[in-house]
């Protein structure tokens, strides 16, 4: 028996049970008709985008962020985050949650919304940051959403979390390859780029084999942060490659500068990275930070608590973005990243997982693709094929500790879109694309997030459910009036306090 499946025969079935997960979905907010970005601030009557507990912005003020609390099971987290859908829709009067990672018609990159959270210093430097990131990458690219996956198990250290994250970087070719659902786009959002799209229709372009754009060159990929090789061998390495791009200053961010000649912010800093949110990847350490706390000096502090999966795109066919069995799947595909074998990374191998994703997301459905894997070049299908095999018996003791067949049902479903790519998500959008919108990416999103938005208020609504989102909603407002009255010190102050190099330790 291979030393992996005598770890997972040990496990305790009391561990199993102990696994948490948690949802935040991003949704950009449309106008109802010409499918254009809403350029409404964010709707009062969702509370305060600083402090609601379950709403809040991402980068634009008109891009939602719902999220969940922390749930022992699937079902439960979904349960919620349907709950937060059918609030919220009652909030956005004819607005559309728009269903796709990829965004809808976008206006000139200046006059996408920044957000904005109120005028405590916390609350400005949010603002400032995203300026930054406006600055660096330009707003488009920040408009793309997602669904994160926030996943923890009792007993893990943080050799076992970073061990977890160098075979996910390994295998997250199965994720965009299963769950991939974004491969085509509006044409505006590519406006003036180069891009190596093909085109469908006007409007609109696409790759043919695409699994997700929104996971490839055009997506959230920076020739800044290219040039970070940063090892997930140990939480000091880790961190130290984090502290070198928080603290190093970077030549053309120094020419934008922290202010512009008017005396407004440009962004919080000239270094490499702002803050920690800045570095993309598609899976971080997390840790629950405390009040004004910098991230990285929790993680050094008190050690990871829980990963967060960043690698999956909106599916447009499930009502609020993700399927319980979806997250049943990431459940099994985390436990193998665990409980099998994870050499340290090495650079050459940090630039092989690079190209393995760009080729996925751009043509993960083309017959007989290739990836990189230890030197030599393997078959997509045949290594996907055998990480599925081995799935089996972590999905089988799941079902045994919880009872049911839930995660043995989740990877069947997997293992039949495996073997029949027209089922994968990706396929199915440029099938209904083809079949019932003349190849229009935005008439195909628009009516489905038009269709979601009647399924969603068509559910029965819980007894006393807007009477605690409009109490929590209030709550949020008061909370944020009670951080704007507490600030002592300026704004600049604050921002020196804040990125002082010493708040980075542990």
């Amino acid at each position: 028996m291979n030393d992996w499946l005598k770890r997972l025969e040990a496990l305790d079935p009391a561990r199993l049970a102990g696994m948490r997960r948690g949802v935040e979905k991003e949704s950009l907010r449309a106008q109802p008709t010409g499918a254009s970005l809403a350029l409404t601030p964010h709707p009062t009557a969702l509370g305060s985008a600083l402090t609601h507990e379950t709403v809040t912005t991402d980068f634009s003020e008109s891009q939602l962020e719902l999220i969940t609390g922390v749930h022992a099971s699937a079902e439960d987290c979904l349960r919620q985050l349907t709950e937060i859908h059918q609030a919220v829709y009652r909030s956005l009067g004819d607005e559309l949650m728009w269903v796709s990672s990829m965004p809808c018609q976008l206006p000139a990159d200046e006059t996408i919304p920044v957000g904005r959270y109120g005028a405590s210093n916390i609350g400005r430097a949010k603002s400032v940051y995203r300026m930054g990131l406006s600055h660096r990458y330009g707003r488009r690219m920040q408009t793309i959403s997602g669904i994160h996956y926030n996943w923890s198990m009792p007993g893990l250290d943080n050799a076992d979390h970073f061990a977890l994250i160098r075979n996910f970087r390994r295998h997250s070719f199965l994720l965009l390859t299963l769950f991939g659902a974004s491969p085509a786009l509006c044409a505006s959002f590519v406006a003036g780029r180069e891009h190596g799209l093909q085109p469908l229709v006007d409007g609109t372009l696409h790759m043919p084999h695409g699994t997700s754009l929104r996971m490839g060159r055009l997506g959230y990929q920076s020739d800044a942060q290219a040039s970070l090789s940063v090892s997930y061998n140990s939480l000091d390495g880790y961190a130290a490659s984090l502290q070198d791009a928080l603290t190093t200053p970077y030549p053309a961010y120094e020419q934008v500068g922290v202010m512009n000649p008017g005396g407004e912010y440009n962004q919080l800093s000239t270094t490499l990275l702002q803050i920690e949110n800045e570095f993309y990847g598609t899976i971080r350490p997390k840790r629950t930070i405390r009040s004004g706390e910098r991230p990285l000096h929790a993680l050094r502090e008190r050690g990871v608590e829980y990963i967060e999966v960043r690698c999956m795109d909106l599916d447009p066919f499930e009502p609020v973005g993700i399927a319980a069995g979806t997250m049943r799947f990431l459940d099994i595909f985390l436990l193998h990243c665990w409980l099998t074998d994870s050499p340290n990374d090495t650079p050459d191998e940090l630039g092989a997982l690079a190209r393995n994703q760009h080729r996925t997301a751009s043509a993960g459905r083309e017959p007989g693709l290739k990836l990189e894997r230890r030197g030599t070049e393997v078959s997509l299908r045949d290594w996907g094929r055998e990480l599925l095999a081995e799935f089996a018996p972590i999905a089988a003791k799941i079902d045994a500790a919880l009872g049911g067949s839930l995660y043995r049902d989740a990877l069947a479903q997997a293992v039949e879109r495996w073997d029949t790519p027209d089922q994968l998500p990706s396929a199915r959008v440029l099938a209904a694309m083809r079949a019932e919108h003349a190849n229009s990416h935005l008439k195909f999103v628009a009516t489905q997030s038009e269709g979601t938005r009647r399924h969603v208020l068509a559910q029965p609504l819980p007894e006393g459910l807007m009477t605690r989102f409009e109490q929590s909603a209030r709550a949020s407002l008061d909370a944020q009036a009670a951080i704007e009255a507490a600030d002592t010190v300026d704004f600049e102050t604050f921002r020196q306090q804040y990125l002082d190099p010493a708040q980075l330790r542990g």
